[in-house]
């Protein structure tokens, strides 16, 4: 009987040891990541913040600050992806459907004036240069299917203004949401105009 107690007493402190090493370890690199981020670095953030996922997937603020610096470095999708699974651990945070609200709208803003990195990538390729247009004032013309991403994301910057508002009901900036939310509706109906 005291093997088996001694047996399970190790087995239960090295679990124990292991998670307080890998705590350590992913806070260290959610440090590492803060200070990237500040200094505007955010391929070197990201690369910290995957590490610590790596180490515990189920860290809230490591997943949120992951989608945050997807957002900064302008890749979108993969901040779509990460803010989803920061919802999923903590469906009732009203800051990350603000912060995937902003990353909607700014999504179609570059995507609207052909500003995401693809684009500017496909802008830059030889090979696609019938693919890139621009209308008679030299803007930058979005194809249909661009169009149609930006009323997604448009939509979806609006759904998640008003999910942040359904769960902040005594928040200082409701109306300044709520006028905000109005002028993407706005910006939406010009996109129904422009393109019939």
């Amino acid at each position: 009987m005291k093997k088996v107690l001694l047996i399970f007493t190790i087995l239960a402190l090295s679990v124990f040891t292991t998670a307080c090493i890998n705590n350590l370890a992913v806070q260290e690199l959610n440090n590492k990541a803060a200070e990237f981020m500040k200094k505007g670095e955010y391929e070197n953030a990201i690369s910290r913040l995957q590490s610590s996922v790596d180490l515990d997937p189920s860290i809230f603020e490591t997943q949120y600050n992951l989608a945050i610096a997807y957002t900064e470095n302008e890749d979108y999708d993969l901040a779509i992806e990460t803010y989803k699974t920061a919802l999923a651990l903590k469906p009732d945070s009203k800051e990350t459907y603000y912060s995937m609200a902003v990353m909607y709208e700014n999504y179609a803003k570059d995507l609207f004036t052909g500003n995401t990195k693809v684009q500017k990538e496909e802008a830059k390729s030889d090979d696609d240069e019938d693919k890139v247009s621009f209308d008679s004032e030299g803007k930058y013309k979005p194809t249909e299917e661009e169009l149609n991403e930006v009323k997604q994301y448009y939509g979806e910057a609006i759904a998640s203004y008003e999910k942040y508002l359904e769960l902040s009901t005594d928040s200082k900036d409701t109306l300044d949401v709520k006028a905000h939310i109005e002028d993407l509706r706005a910006n939406l109906d010009t996109l129904d105009i422009d393109t019939n």
